[in-house]
């Protein structure tokens, strides 16, 4: 990672430095309380009320932190935490994907958290989101909510259609899908164009963007091509939605879904309070979810995603010890169970997995779908940048403008770039 910044992007850095941590406009006054700036990238409607209100509990108890709360949009957050580190102006807390933790800790963004107070009981802590969150040994950030993927299905619909389950299989998908529309008068399933969402069909095949234990880029492997088809081919058959290319897309599949225009959709627990909120699913046990379907090879396998609070590293001694003690808060099995229960979140820590939580609908679902088909991210602090370059070609693949071949050889022409001792 580049440390400094081009001159064009110093002015939007200054800007966001505003906003953030250890400057002379941070709010603090010598023996006064610490400001703290937390850059929060959830969804601003579903998840940053509950946040909110866990801040104010914070500070109740703390006294002497004050922490000032600004919500990022997700995509546009890595781009933006990464020129404000660069320039030093960056906050002092980041909600950090799981895949961006690793890359900011080898360009010397984030703290080390191990043995400070945003990392205790660490035995409580699923390992393998803890293994995400480290670099070379050291753990840069704490487990704050995981996910994955799953289908999600309206079970009104798959029984006019003629089913009491879900498909198992991308081949069952096509039936399930003709079937709804036939006898439903809706779409039966909604494909996102989408490097993330595209990960099952991938895993179906056994194979992955890369091999990070092997040193070898993948994505254009047979395999590959082969779960790309597969994508394909589901988009093409009777009773799946059109393609939706749009700035949108994500928004319409969404509303689609939560008001019965479609029938199934890959989707993670992230959306449950928003989904329980829609129209079709005003009886919460309306909604089914399982684990992705299995492709051609009788595989399955979901993304495991989620993420860590993090602490910035230049931020000054005072502000990181106030961090660290907000970030072992939020992230407490306590405070971790309080957020499930409002946002329908899933914990990193096994304490917050109370009786309450697991009977909150859609937890269960997905912490079986965690222990089953999920597949933890592989040790590859690249691994994240990986899915920018396979989102634009996979779209025109699917839009018909490229072979699959080709285009998947030209994001692997692209990840050369990015990991030089890859074959």
């Amino acid at each position: 990672m580049r440390r400094g910044i081009a001159a064009t992007a110093l002015v939007a850095a200054l800007a966001l430095a505003a906003t953030a941590c250890g400057g002379d406009d941070s709010g603090d006054e010598a023996g006064g309380p610490v400001t703290l700036t937390w850059w929060d990238t959830s969804n601003a409607t579903n998840e940053a009320p509950t946040y909110k209100a866990m801040i104010a509990e914070f500070e109740k108890a703390n006294k002497d932190i004050k922490v000032k709360y600004v919500n990022v949009p997700f995509d546009q957050a890595q781009n933006k935490f990464q020129t404000a580190a660069g320039s030093k102006g960056a906050p002092d807390i980041v909600r950090a994907e799981v895949g961006w933790t690793a890359a900011w800790a080898k360009s010397q963004f984030l703290a080390p958290l191990d043995g400070t107070d945003a990392l205790k009981n660490t035995e409580d802590i699923t390992p393998s989101l803890l293994k995400q969150a480290q670099y070379e040994g050291k753990t840069y950030g704490a487990p704050f909510v995981t996910d994955s993927l799953g289908l999600m299905w309206n079970k009104e619909i798959l029984k006019k259609a003629g089913y009491d389950k879900a498909p198992a299989t991308w081949d069952e998908v096509k039936a399930v899908s003709k079937a709804v529309k036939e006898k439903a008068k809706v779409d039966g399933f909604t494909l996102r164009a989408d490097a993330y969402f595209e990960l099952p069909f991938l895993f179906g095949e056994g194979t992955d963007m890369v091999d990070a234990q092997a040193k070898k880029i993948t994505v254009n492997s047979p395999e590959a091509v082969k779960a790309v088809d597969a994508s394909k081919a589901l988009l093409e058959a009777p009773g799946v939605s059109k393609l939706d290319v749009t700035a949108d897309a994500y928004a319409h599949m969404m509303d689609a879904f939560n008001t019965g225009k479609v029938a199934m959709i890959l989707q993670g627990p992230w959306e449950l309070t928003n989904i329980y909120k829609g129209a079709a699913f005003k009886d919460k046990a309306n909604l089914g979810i399982s684990g992705v379907p299995a492709g051609a090879t009788g595989k399955a396998g979901a993304p495991t995603g989620g993420h860590n609070l993090s602490v910035y590293a230049g931020s000054d001694k005072a502000h990181q010890a106030a961090a660290q003690k907000f970030v072992g808060f939020m992230t407490s099995g306590e405070t971790q169970a309080k957020i499930a229960l409002k946002n329908g979140t899933l914990p990193t820590r096994t304490s917050a997995y109370t009786a309450e939580v697991k009977a909150t609908p859609g937890i269960t679902e997905f912490q079986a779908i965690l222990a089953g088909s999920a597949r933890p991210r592989p040790e590859l602090p690249e691994y994240s940048s990986l899915f920018a370059d396979l989102g634009t070609n996979l779209t025109a693949i699917l839009q018909g403008k490229v072979s699959t071949q080709k285009g998947l050889d030209t994001t692997a022409e692209s990840y050369k770039k990015l990991l030089k001792d890859f074959s």
